[in-house]
């Protein structure tokens, strides 16, 4: 990293105090009002069936369903979906601080000669079924429990999308809804999972309420692990570093050796970048027993795991 010689020119002018006052009370007062105005404005979910629907706010696209649209102005604005071969929805709509939901049911157009726009003008009905998921994340192999509402309805359509497989999405279930107005699932995918982001979509039986809920896959993949040096000497720093491609967002650190570090010692965990890479620079302290020392390095939550090994003291 950089570091700055400390060095200042005797020409160079300094600012005044007041002036750095003036200037940071400029700043705070408009990034208090920026945040004023941004708790004040709306944001609109929106899903439909089919889902890829082109969304129209206001005459301006914004995007294909399943989105989200963030800053939204409160008042009334005009939403349409649009699906190459089904009719348009198109509605007023009036917008409010916080998130608004809304789901749109499309409607095959008909084989009709002529020239007549085919836009019809039902209004899109809010959300009334919710989902939600017994836990943010799951190693590959484990079940998921997904719950929620369904006030109204017999049924709720399940659909998850996700990498590989469910890129498109796949139907998993139509639970029922209970008396009391609730419905459950249980998901047990097994071990054909690709390890990435999914969202699970849930439809009531009139096809005119959803909601969806996010959730991770870690598993599946491989992690590694590779030493800059398989001989190092007290005083010196070793780089560690490696491949993740569970999915996982940390991998954890063991060193295994002699003496104290017989039993395993944690070195820390560490983040896995973008590319799905790590590294860790493990600085030898002047009491490290000489030997042999092998590091384990495990995804979180321990799915896959690799060893790599070197010596400390050693002379050649």
């Amino acid at each position: 990293m950089p570091h700055s010689n400390g060095y200042r020119g005797r020409n160079e002018p300094k600012m005044d105090g007041k002036i750095v006052f003036s200037i940071l009370l400029c700043f705070g007062l408009i990034s208090g009002c920026l945040s004023g105005q941004d708790s004040e404005k709306g944001t609109l979910r929106l899903t439909s069936s089919p889902s890829g629907a082109e969304i129209y706010l206001d005459n301006q696209f914004r995007g294909t369903t399943p989105v989200d649209i963030s800053r939204v102005e409160q008042g009334n604005h005009t939403l349409e979906f649009r699906y190459p071969g089904y009719q348009s929805w198109a509605a007023a709509i009036s917008v409010s601080a916080g998130t608004s939901n809304y789901f749109a049911a499309l409607t095959p157009r008909p084989d009709i000669q002529g020239s007549g726009k085919n836009t019809s003008q039902t209004p899109v009905l809010p959300m009334k079924v919710t989902v939600q998921a017994v836990k943010p994340t799951i190693i590959l192999g484990e079940s998921m429990l997904f719950s929620g509402s369904g006030p109204g309805s017999r049924s709720v359509s399940l659909t998850v999308y996700g990498p590989g497989y469910y890129s498109e999405g796949v139907l998993l279930d139509q639970p029922k809804i209970n008396s009391a107005g609730l419905w459950s699932y249980v998901w047990n995918p097994g071990f054909s999972l690709q390890s990435g982001s999914y969202t699970l979509v849930v439809v009531d039986d009139s096809r005119t309420s959803s909601d969806r809920v996010e959730f991770k896959v870690i598993g599946g993949g491989e992690v590694t692990v590779a030493s800059n040096s398989y001989s190092a000497a007290r005083g010196e720093t070793v780089i560690f570093s490696g491949r993740c491609t569970t999915g996982a967002e940390n991998v954890l650190l063991v060193l295994y050796g002699p003496e104290r570090f017989s039993g395993g010692v944690e070195l820390g965990s560490v983040s896995v970048t973008a590319d799905k890479t790590w590294n860790f620079k493990f600085t030898l302290d002047n009491y490290m027993p000489t030997g042999h020392y092998t590091l384990y390095v495990y995804d979180i939550p321990r799915t896959s795991s690799s060893t790599t090994q070197f010596t400390i003291g050693f002379t050649s």
